[in-house]
């Protein structure tokens, strides 16, 4: 291992590993730099610093000045990094992750590209909302009328216990500030969670785009896992959320960190970590391996001859 920048780089066996890191942070008007092992993020408030491999993803929102130093280290730790819109409620970009392995891409893209394969995925994401029910034999479609009544009674049912009035979901993303306080909690609960979500995709090596029951947007598949939770941890935040709120309140801010607070423990990390795994038929969670590039062969699966091991610099 060469040494930079008076640091080592670290060995990507010596890296957290995708489940046991905390979420996410989100940050806007702040200026982000790098010392030695950590990130540095400083306002008008002062200056806090966060190791960065602890972190699964960095959301920067409107405002953020991040230096290379940082970006740098981010990309060595196989940090997810994200730059979205106000509130976080809007995604522009994104970098690196840690996984550098094609494996689970190439099973993945193998199962989506089957009709019977994906439909089988897609079966198994509905029948993980469906756990008392034997839904193998229902199409596609019968599939979504069963999910759209189950959340609409979901939305019926907290709308109840929070008091706080449902007229259905309407937002829109080039306006945040203008939906009702339930939807901006809807709005605010829901690109947390898929910013998380896209951490633990990125970070296993899976592509974000390659969906099986959503399709046609580069996150497809973080809408296919992320929809798997809603339910059970941002719909309800997000009621609990407006039922204590006015419309003066910062809305995203207060959500935002009550979805943190709920992710705090990594057991969803964990949890989201193993549903892939599932989902995609993966045996065992050795998903980072040592970093090599092969040839490949239409008669062999791999050229022996034609694996070239990397040496980081």
């Amino acid at each position: 291992m060469k040494k930079s920048s008076g640091l080592y780089k670290s060995d990507i066996q010596e890296l957290p590993r995708v489940g046991d890191r905390i979420s996410f942070l989100y940050f806007e008007h702040a200026k982000i730099n790098r010392q030695d092992g950590a990130i540095t993020f400083s306002d008008n408030r002062g200056v806090i610093k966060v190791p960065a491999s602890m972190i699964s993803v960095l959301l920067l929102g409107p405002g953020t000045e991040i230096t290379h130093r940082a970006i740098e280290l981010i990309g060595d730790v196989g940090t997810s990094i994200l730059w979205v819109g106000e509130q976080g409620v809007r995604q522009y970009a994104s970098g690196r992750a840690l996984g550098h392995s094609s494996r689970l891409l190439v099973k993945q893209a193998s199962l989506v590209s089957n009709v019977r394969k994906r439909l089988n995925v897609a079966r198994r994401m509905y029948q993980m909302r469906f756990k008392n029910e034997d839904v193998s034999k229902l199409t596609m479609q019968q599939l979504r009328g069963r999910e759209g009544a189950r959340v609409r009674s979901v939305y019926r049912d907290l709308s109840k216990q929070y008091k706080v009035k449902w007229n259905g979901r309407s937002y829109d993303v080039d306006d945040f500030t203008g939906g009702s306080i339930i939807n901006k909690a809807l709005s605010a609960a829901h690109y947390s969670l898929y910013g998380l979500v896209y951490s633990v995709i990125a970070g296993l090596g899976l592509s974000p785009g390659l969906g099986f029951v959503h399709t046609g947007h580069d996150l497809s598949f973080v809408y296919d896992i992320a929809d798997l939770y809603k339910a059970e941890v941002t719909i309800p935040i997000a009621f609990d959320v407006a039922s204590k709120s006015n419309i003066n309140d910062d809305i995203g801010k207060i959500t935002r960190l009550k979805v943190r607070d709920s992710f705090i423990d990594g057991k969803l990390i964990k949890k989201i970590v193993k549903d892939l795994q599932y989902l995609l038929d993966v045996d065992s969670d050795d998903y980072l391996e040592a970093e090599s590039i092969h040839l490949w062969d239409d008669k062999e699966k791999l050229v022996d001859y034609g694996v070239s091991y990397h040496e980081y610099d």
